[in-house]
């Protein structure tokens, strides 16, 4: 069940985005009197699961779940339909129209699809608000495992900005170090600045999404389990550890190394109960536990945002997750990072899927997916959206069209490299499944 909930959501998922996206080429295109023929969701390779025209246009749902498209007519696309381009230019097709229509024709797509990641993001600040934990809260510095060493990063420090850009949110630190070039920090008391490795991010990508970074909390108890060693002992919720088996304890990260550490049957627990310092003898069960857990103080905020403030707050969280998606483009082309083996296709965006349903990762992950579709249309590939904007710029400069010719050759190269580019990320996504049975 779980995975067909995974799978549910990506496919609704995509055909929401792939819909709207076509629907940004369509509307202008009827909007300027140009004829579309065809507005299919999925591909309809030879077969088609779907279809049914509607005035002039053929509606359909294709086979192969890969995106979508419009045909529009005396249009040189991914159909190469080039029997139409061969006869006298009609009034009603796409390269009978001035370049300034034909360019908000092909804009329409990703303008869609930045304008609904806006609005997404604007309704979440409104019914949820932005709740974050601030940099500046937290008090005890940061704390790193041996992956966050190798970029450069010690336990106790903490984050005062990122590629000189002050950290406002602690909750954004990690993604934030893994697309920067440098990180300052407040290293006991000093300012340092450091550039963040490229061996480094490999590991971290490498890790599979476990968390490098967090923060250090005190070594107060809160969690007393139950004829364990603690509770024998007489320790109470509340008591601050302040040493164990004569070492100063401070945090509870301290305390964990230190209960590691031990490999006897007894321990001195030190605490600290009402201003008052306490010893007790522990008589540790089989696996050397104690039996507490920690106190988490909340330290997150959620600021709350009005209907006119979320507009622009909206507008600036869709930026932001754009500005993100670009730098990922810089990490692919660093090879020590080895970020290409982390690339996901569809097998592994379905695996990222919540195994149950969840309202708000769904309209989340939406809108940054809304976004990285724009993104992604907009590059200056031939067959994407991109291409054919390069070309009308082109034309709108020049003062003249590129040949019938040199468009249906960018095309093949563009279908060319999409193809490769889905052929990588398809082989990426198996391979990473036949290694999990190596």
């Amino acid at each position: 069940m779980g995975l067909l909930i995974q799978i549910l959501t990506f496919v609704l998922i995509i055909s929401i985005l792939v819909i709207l996206h076509e629907f940004g080429h369509y509307l202008p295109a009827k909007w300027f009197k140009t004829r579309v023929e065809k507005f299919y969701l999925f591909f309809d390779w030879k077969y088609s699961l779907f279809k049914k025209k509607i005035g002039e246009t053929e509606w359909g749902i294709g086979w192969l779940p890969l995106g979508g498209y419009v045909k529009i007519s005396g249009m040189i696309d991914e159909s190469m339909d080039t029997e139409q381009m061969k006869q006298e230019p009609k009034p009603w097709e796409f390269r009978s129209k001035p370049a300034w229509q034909r360019l908000i024709i092909m804009l329409g797509g990703v303008t869609v699809n930045f304008l609904l990641a806006w609005a997404i993001y604007t309704g979440l600040l409104i019914s949820n608000g932005d709740s974050y934990i601030p940099a500046d809260n937290v008090k005890y510095g940061i704390l790193v495992d041996s992956i966050g060493e190798k970029i450069g990063l010690r336990t106790g420090d903490k984050i005062l900005a990122i590629d000189g850009k002050k950290t406002k949110k602690f909750d954004d630190a990690m993604i934030d170090i893994i697309l920067g070039d440098e990180v300052t920090v407040d290293r006991e008391g000093q300012e340092v600045t450091f550039a963040i490795p490229d061996e480094g991010i490999a590991d971290v990508l490498g890790s599979k999404g476990k968390r490098f970074l967090t923060y250090r909390i005190q070594a107060i108890i809160d969690t007393l389990i139950p004829n364990k060693p603690a509770v024998l002992a007489g320790v109470q919720k509340g008591d601050k550890i302040v040493g164990f088996n004569g070492e100063p304890i401070n945090y509870w990260n301290e305390f964990l190394s230190a209960v590691h550490q031990n490999k006897n049957d007894f321990a001195t627990l030190s605490v600290e109960r009402n201003g008052l310092k306490k010893q007790f003898a522990l008589k540790l069960d089989k696996d050397l536990r104690v039996g507490v857990g920690p106190y988490f103080e909340d330290i997150s905020i959620t600021d709350n945002y009005s209907a006119l403030e979320s507009i622009p707050a909206g507008f600036n969280e869709t930026v932001n997750v754009l500005v993100k998606q670009v730098k990922q483009f810089k990490i692919l082309a660093k090879p020590k990072t080895k970020a290409y083996e982390n690339i996901k296709g569809p097998i592994g965006i379905v695996e990222m899927m919540p195994p149950s349903w969840n309202w708000g990762f769904f309209w989340s992950f939406l809108a940054m997916f809304s976004v990285w579709l724009a993104f992604v249309n907009i590059l200056p590939i031939p067959a994407l959206d991109g291409g054919h904007v390069m070309f009308l710029l082109y034309e709108i400069i020049s003062g003249r069209p590129p040949s019938e010719k040199v468009l249906e050759r960018g095309q093949i190269v563009g279908f060319i490299i999409v193809m490769g580019l889905m052929a990588v990320v398809f082989g990426n996504d198996i391979w990473n499944i036949i290694k999990r049975f190596l």
